[in-house]
């Protein structure tokens, strides 16, 4: 087995408070007053940071935006939101403000078939494995595991047909079936796994 590493992005009690995988995901719209497009891309969240791109006005800044709570502050913006979907940016400079509101743009096509939601049961060893990846991009996918009645959230690793997060990791040969294994202290547990069918 690969070892994993503790790729801890989004800490499991920030996500039980404050939801901060909703933050994740790119944010288009335009300003209230003037009716001018915006975006703001949040690329991942890593403990108090998170890898941003702000685009307005035709022109594009990347950096590091602090994380506090459900909202994330990048120079003279700020975004937040509660559900997921929607989403305010407000931006305060100079005695300056502004207002947008920004929707969450679905994630671009990926051809992976490590995409969709998995589960299977492992007689040998009594494990129940739940693994959903949401989206994949590049050489990160964000997934959502359930294992033991906790249900984790954030960015996993990917590396050919698996994706390794925190302390487990999900592999596939064909898109169809494959395994799960979970890593509790030094002993390893594997469950076979299916993909579910989407729900139309």
């Amino acid at each position: 087995m690969v070892a994993v590493s503790s790729m801890n992005q989004i800490s499991p009690a920030n996500e039980r408070v404050y939801r901060q995988s909703n933050l994740l995901g790119e944010w288009k719209g335009s300003w209230t007053a003037s009716g001018q497009a915006v975006s703001f891309k949040v690329v991942n969240i890593r403990g108090a940071a998170a890898t941003v791109e702000y685009t307005h006005n035709g022109r594009t800044e990347r950096g590091i935006g602090q994380v506090n709570g459900s909202t994330i502050d990048f120079g003279a913006v700020t975004l937040g939101t509660k559900n997921g979907k929607n989403a305010v940016l407000l931006f305060s400079a100079g005695g300056g403000k502004a207002t947008a509101m920004l929707e969450k743009q679905a994630p671009p096509a990926s051809e992976s078939n490590l995409l969709g939601s998995w589960a299977g049961y492992s007689g040998e060893n009594g494990m129940s494995a739940n693994y959903r990846v949401l989206a994949v991009n590049g050489k990160e996918a964000q997934v959502s595991v359930t294992a033991n009645g906790i249900t984790r959230q954030g960015t996993g690793i990917v590396y050919k047909n698996t994706i390794m997060f925190e302390q487990t990791q999900i592999s596939t040969d064909d898109g169809k079936s494959g395994k799960v294994i979970y890593q509790y202290g030094n002993k390893s547990y594997m469950v076979p796994v299916d993909k579910l069918p989407k729900i139309a």
